[in-house]
């Protein structure tokens, strides 16, 4: 039987990670970079970029709390801090600033590579932008970090890790598929979804910070 505080944990990890890291937001803008690439192309800078994002979203949930310590920094500020900037990163996705980032950063990389007369086929796009900052950033790696923080033991520090690979191959399906769900999904459905998933994780930073501020004043 599933031990049901296991399985919360999951669930709310999985949901933290999928909104910060947004598989169907990326999907537009990895579209914007491939376009005109073949479908070879396409297929190894998605999985590129999604190994390369899984390296780097690993090693921060395994070695994040070891490096916060060597730092001087106590778990409680780095909660704080952590849940204030995916805070900000919920504001962006509920006004849609983040996804308009995105689009001028693929949109100047596209404009970089026609400058200079490259093919975009020639162009390797799976560690900037793709892997980092757009999966692999500053709020997945802080979100990353806080929810294996807060795991007490191994059991659910491998959950948390389990929650991770669920949505990196759900990316990883989602930009294979870039095309189809382009089709499918429209600007507007994916403007909606995004606004959504804003609000959640403006509710799950709040958690962060208030779980920080109570172990700062032994609450």
């Amino acid at each position: 039987m599933i031990d049901p505080a296991l399985l919360a944990l999951f669930i709310s990890s999985f949901v933290t990670l999928f909104v910060v890291v947004d598989p169907p937001g990326c999907v537009p803008i990895f579209s914007s970079l491939t376009s005109g690439t073949s479908a070879g192309h396409r297929r190894t800078m998605a999985l590129r970029s999604t190994l390369i994002a899984s390296g780097v979203l690993v090693a921060f949930a395994l070695g994040g709390q070891s490096f916060l310590t060597a730092l001087g920094i106590s778990l409680a500020a780095f909660k704080i801090a952590g849940g204030v900037m995916v805070f900000l990163i919920a504001i962006d996705m509920v006004f849609e600033k983040r996804t308009e980032r995105r689009e001028n950063r693929a949109e100047e990389l596209k404009s970089a590579a026609a400058a200079a007369a490259k093919p975009l086929e020639a162009e390797d796009i799976a560690v900037f932008p793709m892997a980092i900052p757009m999966l692999a950033g500053p709020g997945s790696i802080a979100a990353v970090m806080l929810l294996a923080a807060r795991s007490n033991g191994s059991a659910e520090l491998a959950v948390v890790l389990a929650a991770l690979v669920a949505v990196l191959l759900l990316t990883l399906l989602c930009l294979l598929a870039a095309g189809p769900l382009m089709r499918l999904m429209g600007a507007k459905f994916e403007g909606a979804l995004t606004r959504l998933l804003g609000v959640v994780l403006g509710a799950l930073a709040a958690q962060f910070i208030v779980d920080g501020i109570k172990t700062s004043f032994g609450l």
